[in-house]
């Protein structure tokens, strides 16, 4: 058994639903030339035939003396995680984001290991995906990415691959002891003496955020967001947008502008931000604020969370796009060189005291109208080159991510071999249209370029 973090713990409580906790992978590929339907079913079919599965994929919740705890589930059923589709022709992508909206929207069987994979054939020019979704209690961001590069392949020609839940692990270089009750509280109480000598250094921070909040007005912590369309209650049906853009292009953007990637990844979001809530008429006076999660793994691990956040300022209410992004740059730069000066440990305990209040509002909705931040926006390293599958070359793998109340857009992007992967989840109700901000993205790559 092993036990769950607080932070692991914290995703199963905040489930209901109407908020799905689960974080999901849309890959799509391309088969090797002269590929058939009936290769494609002959796929189907093996894959339908390995009925084992490797850690994450065999492990269930259970509690202990009140603890939760992951255990191997010993009367495993394939037939429960993984289904084969087909898109109605003729198979455009427009369905396929349709599909993977309607499966991204239902919530996993506690009863079972928290995952599911769908394989979706029919896609347009023969091509085919698999959408996998995977409990975030069980998963965050880098630890999927680590997954993925497991489950695939550098070698075009390798066959007779694993499904992603038989893919082996690789060995670790010292696997830690079998945790039971006893020692799960043991290592709590570890965590806790962790936690109190990390206080000096967060109590610190805390006040230094404090004054820096009362002096700049651009500053993106305490509460400072405003109140917009996608900050209200949510509804249990999704939408899901995607698109890939070249990598080099996105950073050619940042470095003229004396800026990194996400300097430029921010500034499109917000230019993308601003036009969709000028198209509602919503767009707030003051500017939203994002909050964008940071790893902080430092193993070799690929299950867990281990994350901190930085806030920004998006500088929405700025209609000058340079304004706008020398304010997103100076408020990541003061956010990160806030956290640089803390331990692993320390950012964690600071980014759970900052944002305790906004999880307390997000499960009781004590006070809708104070908001820590308006969107959440992820931006993960991916595999660096073009990857297989059983001879299919991975076209693009695009992340489909979690909508909470309060909180009814997610924007989270991967990068893979040269280019871009956006994914855009949203409740199909509090935020319609969702695909033109796809465009928007596009306009304000375009606005950043013409600089």
């Amino acid at each position: 058994m092993k036990a769950l973090s607080p932070l692991d713990q914290a995703f199963l409580m905040l489930e209901r639903r109407n908020q799905p906790m689960h974080v999901g992978s849309l890959m799509l590929f391309r088969p090797p030339e002269g590929f058939s339907a009936a290769d494609i079913r002959a796929l189907v079919e093996e894959m339908a035939n390995v009925d084992r599965a490797e850690p994450p994929f065999d492990q269930r919740l259970t509690r202990k003396l009140a603890l939760p705890f992951w255990t191997r589930d010993d009367e495993f059923d394939l037939s429960h995680h993984f289904r084969h589709l087909a898109l109605p022709q003729p198979g455009r992508i427009r369905e396929l984001l349709a599909m993977v909206s309607n499966l991204h929207s239902s919530l996993l069987d506690r009863e079972f290991p928290l995952w599911e994979t769908t394989f979706i054939e029919g896609v347009a020019d023969g091509r085919f995906a698999l959408y996998s979704k995977m409990h975030h209690a069980m998963i965050d961001g880098v630890a999927a990415v680590r997954l993925v590069e497991r489950i695939l392949s550098g070698d075009p020609d390798a066959r007779g691959m694993d499904p992603p839940w038989a893919a082996k692990r690789p060995s670790r270089k010292k696997e830690g002891p079998i945790a039971g009750p006893t020692s799960a509280l043991a290592a709590t109480f570890g965590q806790l003496k962790a936690q109190a000598r990390s206080w000096p250094a967060v109590t610190k921070a805390l006040v230094s955020t404090y004054k820096q909040a009362r002096k700049d007005p651009e500053f993106g912590d305490l509460f400072r967001a405003p109140t917009t369309i996608f900050n209200r209650r949510i509804g249990n049906a999704r939408r899901f947008a995607a698109q890939a853009w070249p990598l080099a292009r996105v950073k050619a953007a940042g470095k003229k502008l004396g800026g990194t990637l996400n300097d430029a990844v921010l500034g499109m979001c917000s230019s993308a931000l601003r036009r969709y809530l000028l198209e509602q008429n919503a767009l707030p006076k003051q500017p939203l604020i994002t909050m964008m999660p940071m790893s902080l793994r430092r193993d070799d691990s690929d299950s867990g969370n281990q994350v901190g956040m930085v806030l920004a300022n998006l500088g929405t209410h700025i209609a000058d796009p340079a304004e706008r992004l020398g304010v997103i740059k100076r408020s990541v730069a003061a956010s990160k060189q806030r956290l640089s000066q803390m331990t692993p440990a320390e950012i964690m305990n600071y980014t759970g005291l900052i944002s305790g209040p906004a999880g307390l509002n997000l499960a009781t909705g004590i006070a809708p109208q104070k908001q820590l931040y308006n969107v959440v926006i992820s931006n993960v390293p991916g595999p660096k080159q073009t990857l297989y599958w059983n001879g299919a070359t991975l076209e693009g793998m695009y992340p489909v991510s979690i909508p909470v109340d309060g909180m009814a857009l997610n924007i989270t992007l991967v990068s893979y071999a040269d280019q871009l992967n956006f994914g855009l989840t949203a409740c199909r109700r509090s935020v319609p249209h969702v695909q033109r901000m796809l465009e928007y993205l596009e306009q304000g790559l375009v606005e950043l370029e013409t600089l």
